[in-house]
């Protein structure tokens, strides 16, 4: 276990921060995909001249509109998947983590970052959603980045045990306690991955959860959300809570994804057996190729 302020003075993480002001929130250590051209020109590597306009993809190959589902379909399509179509909570834990990652990997890859490591802070809630930040944390560090986790909450059960030890042993070490200030974490990380609440998530936020949700909204790192961003509403958002930089749909997406407002949206979890995605009109976009992600925004 350790403190941000050890990984500091072990050299584990780099601290140096690229300040770059009066650009907008969430404004990254790590070029954008069009940015990385002019990341060695006069023009700087947050020129307009090297941006492009992201396209929305809201549609499948038919013409016909994706489904954004209510919180109750979204129940409901998960317990179909466990009991009608037997599937186990590891099996799709672990390609939802790993849709995550890819899709991380696609908006922020490695080698653009401005700062030689690539250092991602996951924190972990204490249900599914934070089980599926366990295994996207193990698939950033097989794919070049330097994760930590900060994990508070651990469920006494032996699936998240055994997520905890495989990323212990592949050495992601787990923080003791969180960044009391954003700007820690802005010096510390390049991007911070929300795994705390999923689909399931009703009511108010406890402790310490609330406090790492208050601390989140004053960083300016991106921040990249699972399934929900952790402290919204399923189907009403909640603009006075984070608004992350990116966010990864599961399975579909929630009728709060349509509140999103950062720039890149993925749908991830490519599981959904044809006749579920029928049942309940998902109208899910045709996935390229072999990909396990399709980029909706």
């Amino acid at each position: 276990m350790y403190t941000v302020r050890t990984l500091l003075s072990l050299g584990v993480l780099v601290s140096t921060r690229f300040a770059v002001r009066g650009l907008g929130h969430h404004q990254p250590k790590v070029l954008l995909r069009e940015q990385v051209c002019l990341s060695h020109t006069s023009l700087g590597p947050f020129s307009q001249a090297c941006r492009k306009s992201s396209t929305s993809e809201m549609a499948n190959p038919s013409g016909s509109s994706v489904k954004y589902l209510s919180q109750d379909e979204a129940q409901a399509v998960d317990q179909e998947l466990f009991n009608e179509y037997m599937f186990s909570v590891d099996q799709l834990m672990e390609l939802a983590g790993l849709s995550c990652a890819t899709a991380i990997a696609q908006a922020y890859p490695p080698d653009s970052f401005t700062n030689k490591v690539p250092t991602v802070l996951v924190i972990c809630g204490p249900g599914n959603n934070g089980g599926d930040g366990l295994v996207c944390a193990r698939h950033l560090k097989l794919f070049g980045y330097e994760p930590t986790i900060f994990y508070p909450k651990r469920p006494n059960k032996p699936l998240f045990d055994s997520l905890t030890t495989q990323c212990k042993k592949m050495d992601i070490p787990f923080l003791e306690e969180f960044p009391s200030e954003a700007q820690l974490v802005d010096e510390v990380y390049s991007l911070v991955v929300d795994a705390i609440f999923g689909f399931s998530f009703k009511g108010a936020v406890r402790e310490p959860f609330n406090s790492i949700l208050s601390t989140l909204k004053h960083v300016t790192v991106p921040i990249a959300s699972v399934d929900i961003p952790s402290g919204w509403d399923v189907e009403n958002g909640n603009p006075e809570g984070i608004q992350p930089d990116m966010l990864i749909s599961l399975t579909a997406p929630k009728k709060s994804a349509l509140l999103f407002s950062g720039r890149y949206h993925f749908l991830g979890g490519r599981f959904v057996p044809p006749s579920l995605e029928k049942k309940y009109a998902m109208n899910l976009p045709k996935y390229t190729g072999t990909d396990c992600v399709k980029q909706l925004l």
